[in-house]
């Protein structure tokens, strides 16, 4: 997985926001008192917290040192694996993930150890970036990259598939999808577009150093200004999120 430098106590600061909206995500899963529930990229803990706090045993998992001591800190099962790596067989009633699998370069072998994990009538739900999200951060970047001799080749590491892709990878897979759709979602920035850049964008810019790292940043900043901050001075993100509610075909509705 792309996403396994997370730094904990950063994320907070700068994307709390992930963990509030994926709240309503959790909802797809409907009752759940009684599962075992598989947290596929859980972070810090936060949403894997929620959903013990209804009643279900949960097991998170996350690509990053970081994130997993912050989630066993609450006390959480949580254990560093890469989810494209792990090998359950029939073990859960439930997969959830939310804000991870656009880090995670294989939709087709994920997709495949997820349905592996679950048991018979099991449901996989979750939400992440789809196509068109961050699409103005994304050519800013890209565009502040070429402008001053750096190369864009390899600095993208997310996955924004489509509707129809997405739900293609999840058939061939072996589950049926009664849901999935694509959902804008501006989405405030409480640290600016040079907090989401330190977060979220650190790959984009690895090939310059400190300094001019920082200039590019100002670069970037200034570009997308006009579109994403307001006159108050909020930044607003051009996120569109792909949620998604798959299931075993036996349980297809």
């Amino acid at each position: 997985m792309a996403s396994n430098n997370w730094n904990a106590d950063q994320y907070v600061k700068n994307a709390a926001f992930v963990s509030n909206y994926g709240s309503a995500v959790a909802e797809l899963l409907r009752d759940i008192n009684g599962q075992k529930i598989l947290d596929l990229g859980c972070g810090d803990g936060r949403l894997t917290l929620e959903l013990v706090e209804k009643g279900a045993t949960v097991v998170g998992i996350d690509a990053s040192t970081s994130m997993i001591e912050s989630a066993q800190e609450k006390g959480l099962d949580a254990h560093v694996l890469d989810a494209l790596e792990m090998s359950f067989d029939q073990e859960f009633d439930s997969v959830f993930t939310n804000a991870t699998l656009h880090w995670i370069p294989d939709h087709p072998r994920l997709a495949s150890n997820v349905f592996r994990a679950l048991k018979p009538n099991g449901q996989f739900v979750g939400e992440f970036g789809g196509h068109g999200n961050v699409a103005a951060i994304n050519t800013a970047i890209r565009g502040v990259l070429a402008k001053n001799g750096y190369d864009w080749s390899g600095k993208k590491p997310v996955t924004y598939p489509s509707v129809q892709k997405f739900k293609m990878v999840l058939e061939e897979a072996g589950f049926s999808v009664p849901y999935i759709e694509l959902i804008p979602r501006p989405t405030p920035l409480p640290t600016g577009i040079k907090g989401w850049i330190e977060t979220f964008g650190s790959t984009f810019l690895e090939d310059a150093e400190p300094e001019a790292r920082r200039g590019l940043i100002d670069e970037i900043e200034n570009l997308l200004a006009p579109a994403l901050r307001d006159e108050f001075g909020n930044w607003t993100a051009d996120y569109i999120r792909l949620r998604f509610k798959a299931q075993m075909y036996s349980q297809a509705s």
